[in-house]
């Protein structure tokens, strides 16, 4: 035995179309809410040796709700809450070959550390590495933050996240419904 059910709108509790029919066959879903941003540098940035800094990304990608602010805090604040996942890359440099001792990229939630990836090269310096971080992140949907900082440690020269293809990125969406 088979049943048949014939509906045109199929609602949640609230009373909100979620999925609707035109008759022939053709669905229409609602738009399920899944915040979404990158964003990447577009210049090489300076950096004090061995001292976190966070990474100005001037360029949006993505930014669905615009949440991502980058003109000035270069951090992204979503209005949805949720568990979201984050990743970031940094490509550090040193300004002289084989002077390169550590890089390192962080994930700050509300202007504190939350996850730091380091590569380490002692004792064979180098001249540019990239790194990258990632971490699942709760955020409560109205003050919750998260930037992307890094570090370059050399033993002589000057330090920078050096850009070339958007290296230096930041992005980050919501996971599930």
């Amino acid at each position: 035995m088979s049943s048949i059910l014939k509906v045109n709108t199929i609602q949640d509790g609230g009373g909100n179309a979620i999925i609707t029919s035109d008759g022939s066959g053709n669905l229409t879903t609602l738009k399920t809410n899944y915040p979404a941003f990158e964003a990447h540098s577009d210049s090489n940035q300076s950096l004090t040796d061995n001292t976190y800094a966070k990474v100005a990304l001037q360029t949006e990608v993505l930014d669905t709700n615009s949440n991502f602010d980058s003109s000035s805090n270069y951090r992204f604040t979503p209005t949805v809450a949720g568990k979201y996942y984050i990743e970031g890359q940094a490509r550090g440099s040193g300004s002289n070959n084989d002077t390169l001792r550590n890089v390192y990229a962080a994930i700050y939630k509300n202007g504190s550390l939350y996850k730091e990836s380091r590569i380490n090269f002692q004792p064979n310096e180098i001249e540019l590495c990239v790194i990258q971080v990632s971490a699942i992140i709760d955020m409560n949907g109205s003050s919750d933050y998260v930037e992307l900082y890094a570090a370059v440690d050399i033993t002589s020269g000057s330090a920078s996240l050096s850009e070339g293809t958007k290296a230096n990125y930041f992005l980050g969406y919501r996971l599930g419904s």
